[in-house]
């Protein structure tokens, strides 16, 4: 039986170190990529909604379907992951494996509302495709992050001392 404090063994478990190799993301990139990342949701969720609707005619009309109700809860929800991002580069070496499987967490928790209303009796075609929004919103999200912010190598001091050494020789 290992004598590791288990705290430790699940910190190295999730990659969480608090000392990692890397730099932040821009915070330019990370306003770019949060940018993106509403769009795209905002977009997939209308798309999926005029999918949903033409697919499953008696979901026209349906409440959770209006932009502005959609709307405002994918805006939170993709600022809410926006500003996890940052927190995870920090805290991990391995910042997209633990970014990736927090989405999925996260998504499965967000799916539960789905099933309660569900269960309340709201129509199983319109929140089928409720969950296939939190599903693309998740997607988008995650990529918009990782490929637009992602985190930076630190720079290598002899690479960084490099252009100073060759102007001085000239």
């Amino acid at each position: 039986m290992s004598k590791e404090p288990m705290i430790e063994r699940w910190q190295r478990f999730f990659h969480i170190d608090f000392h990692p190799s890397h730099r932040q993301p821009s915070l330019a990139r990370l306003g770019v990529a949060t940018l993106v990342a509403i769009g795209g949701s905002l977009l997939a969720d209308s798309i999926l909604v005029y999918i949903g609707t033409t697919v499953f005619p008696s979901t026209q009309g349906y409440v959770h379907f209006q932009f502005h109700d959609f709307a405002r809860l994918t805006i939170v929800g993709v600022i809410i992951a926006c500003a996890a991002w940052p927190i995870v580069t920090r805290v991990s070496s391995a910042p997209r494996w633990v970014f990736f499987r927090l989405a999925i967490l996260v998504t499965v928790v967000l799916l539960l509302p789905d099933f309660y209303i569900l269960h309340q009796g709201q129509p199983a075609k319109a929140v089928s495709v409720l969950m296939c929004m939190h599903l693309a919103i998740a997607v988008v999200t995650y990529y918009s992050l990782v490929l637009i912010a992602p985190v930076r190598p630190q720079p290598d001091r002899e690479t960084a001392t490099a252009p100073a050494a060759r102007s001085s020789d000239n």
